[in-house]
């Protein structure tokens, strides 16, 4: 009976009804994909990291953990002594790296000895860098740019030829070849950081400790190792602006709630005073309030499950440098919110309406 009267109550009603499950849609949608957008960025540039094939990373001395490069203060002669003097290196491979204004980067790289160290990469189009003029770019980039293999580029004031067309998740979305950079930016003989492959990655952290002392103005980061602090660093960061915006959808789905069903209790006065004339208990009209602002939220957690995945889509297919990571957990999480916040917003028109006195109630006009 109570079920037949919840949905009796929100089906009467449904542009109210609608403007609710609308408001709670939009209150996970804005949880969800703030937070997937800082997940998801976060976690494409770590796994473009791993996927370079390094086992240690070096970087500039003044540069942070989860600081952007900026400069190359590393001498290149540093990656051929490594290997010189310690046996445990298989290979170090020196880049230099520009932070551009579209949150990518571009990379000056040894195409041969990337790739080598890489594992290879498979060419969508096009081939390997033949010139000081050329460029690679992956696909997500070449998409978003709207270039193909053979195409002409501007970067860094000067124009390439784009030589070839490969598969994202390798380190960098454009690569120019590192003695141009050099030259453009003015960073002749130096790297902006140093990749080192190790012929046993169970030696890491005792290559580490020598490098260390080899250089010991240079931090010289385990890779793993160093993901996990900058994760940390960039998390601190983000999470303080996800927080506030997570904060503010719950914020408006406890409002909007509250005004539903306070408006509910409101028109459905005489209807409660009914229900108390035939016996109905204080526990028992706020059990039925709150089933339908439960209702009304789990509707609202759907349809605001299926916003996300589409504004998801339509996000990257506009913007195809942005991730928007959607987890599992967060789809909890966000569920759990709505939820605590509809509940929030339903218990004083619920309680209000348990206590309104009966005989006033059957006469309320």
């Amino acid at each position: 009976m109570i079920g037949r009267m919840v949905i009796s109550s929100i089906a009467h009603r449904p542009v109210r009804t609608g403007l609710c499950i609308l408001a709670i849609a939009v209150e996970v949608t804005m949880i969800l994909l703030i937070v997937g957008l800082a997940d998801g960025l976060l976690e494409e540039s770590q796994g473009r990291t791993r996927s370079v094939g390094a086992d240690i990373l070096i970087r500039p001395s003044s540069s942070g953990v989860a600081m952007g490069l900026t400069t190359a203060d590393i001498p290149e002669g540093i990656a051929r002594v490594l290997v010189e003097k310690n046996p445990e290196i298989a290979m170090a491979v020196g880049t230099t790296v520009y932070s551009g204004g579209d949150l990518q980067t571009i990379t000056g790289v040894d195409w041969e000895r990337f790739t080598e160290m890489c594992g290879g990469v498979r060419y969508a189009e096009g081939g390997p860098m033949t010139g000081p003029g050329d460029a690679i770019v992956d696909e997500v980039y070449a998409r978003y740019k709207k270039v193909a293999a053979g195409d002409t580029l501007k970067l860094l004031n000067r124009e390439f030829r784009v030589a070839g067309v490969v598969e994202p998740g390798k380190m960098s979305r454009v690569f120019i070849p590192i003695e141009t950079m050099q030259e453009l930016m003015g960073w002749q003989g130096n790297y902006s950081q140093v990749f080192v492959r190790l012929r046993d990655p169970k030696q890491t952290a005792q290559v580490v400790e020598k490098i260390q002392a080899l250089l010991p103005g240079y931090p010289v980061y385990p890779i793993e190792e160093f993901l996990t602090l900058a994760a940390a660093d960039i998390q601190e960061v983000s999470r303080q602006f996800s927080n506030a915006i997570v904060g503010i959808a719950v914020i408006i789905g406890f409002i909007v709630v509250l005004l539903s069903m306070y408006t509910s209790v409101i028109e459905r006065t005489r209807e409660i005073g009914i229900l108390k004339s035939l016996g109905a208990s204080k526990g028992y009209i706020v059990g039925i309030l709150l089933r339908e602002a439960l209702l009304l939220c789990a509707a609202g957690i759907l349809s605001g499950f299926g916003l996300s995945y589409l504004v998801r889509s339509i996000v990257i297919g506009r913007f195809p440098l942005l991730s928007v990571l959607i987890s599992t957990d967060w789809l909890v999480i966000s569920a759990v919110l709505a939820v605590i916040g509809a509940t929030l917003g339903s218990l004083y028109p619920a309680i209000r309406a348990a206590r309104q006195d009966t005989i006033q109630s059957l006469t309320y006009d």
